[in-house]
């Protein structure tokens, strides 16, 4: 067999060689967080662990991977879901010891900003919305309405405070200091959380930065929020050159994909009412960033 040929047809079997097998090509998974967190209906799907674990454990499970890419689009959402999301990113970083970025798109706020800090970099536009390290709870009162159109609400309980904050009847200001004092408490895990991860880099005040206040990009970066302005294929070619392969890591089976963005059409008998609320809700959250 002559000298050369070897080489050559190892060089031609090399391209048509999926990249993750190649060992002259650096690759980096991406996975998507993009939407709500925890905001599932029966017809449209949100961020939540049981949703993303799978893709987590795809794109952290390329072994010559030297690091795992984040997109991050996301207002936020429940508390516990990106908690939970946060600790199996980092769990399966730790696992496999590989760097994980995270790249902001139009916003990474509240639960999205605690997602982002799962990684060891965080990037993002000069214009992405970056913070709200704060806690909400918002809903409405309706007791003067039921009372306008002479309907009697009838509610059986066990146990005195069963009935807190029920939105049918007078808010009482013993139930909205005990509201107020669980808010705390959650406030308090998101900001030691961050203050955990980029602590060395956090350059504000902590009244300002834990305020609920969010910023652009440029500002954000200021703050130590996030480590630099850019996007994903600039700073990956940066980091690994110009071959590095980026392969998006599908989240979610076809049918979750196909419903993700259900139609008022899809929405059918009970779920009518429960999805559209979903949809009203996620879309206030969105707009609280001028999205």
């Amino acid at each position: 067999m002559p000298d050369d040929l070897l080489p050559s047809l190892k060089r031609g079997f090399d391209r048509i060689l999926p990249a993750a097998w190649r060992g002259d090509v650096p690759v980096v998974p991406v996975v998507r967080l993009s939407g709500a967190i925890g905001m599932n209906t029966p017809f449209r799907q949100s961020l939540t662990l049981a949703s993303i674990a799978k893709p987590l454990e795809k794109a952290f499970g390329v072994k010559k991977a030297p690091a795992v890419a984040l997109i991050i689009n996301s207002p936020g959402g429940s508390p516990v879901q990106s908690h939970l999301i946060y600790k199996r990113i980092r769990a399966l970083a730790a696992e496999t010891d590989k760097h994980v970025f995270a790249f902001v798109e139009d916003v990474a706020a509240s639960g999205g900003y605690m997602l982002a800090c799962a990684a060891d970099e965080i990037v993002c536009d000069p214009s992405s919305v970056v913070g709200s390290i704060g806690v909400i709870s918002a809903g409405f009162g309706f007791e003067k309405l039921i009372e306008k159109i002479g309907v009697e609400r009838r509610v059986h309980t066990a146990g005195t405070r069963k009935m807190m904050l029920d939105p049918f009847r007078p808010e009482r200001p013993e139930d909205v200091e005990r509201l107020e004092a669980i808010q705390k408490e959650v406030h308090a895990t998101f900001a030691a959380l961050v203050k955990g991860r980029r602590g060395d880099t956090l350059s504000g005040e902590e009244d300002l930065l834990f305020s609920g206040e969010f910023w652009v990009g440029t500002q954000a970066l200021g703050f130590g929020l996030v480590d630099d302005l850019g996007d994903l294929r600039t700073v990956l070619r940066a980091r690994y050159g110009d071959k590095v392969r980026t392969p998006l890591v599908s989240t979610g089976s076809w049918w979750s994909r196909r419903q993700g963005g259900a139609t008022i059409s899809a929405l059918q008998g009970a779920g009518l009412a429960e999805g559209l609320l979903a949809s009203t809700e996620e879309r206030a959250l969105w707009a609280r960033y001028g999205l």
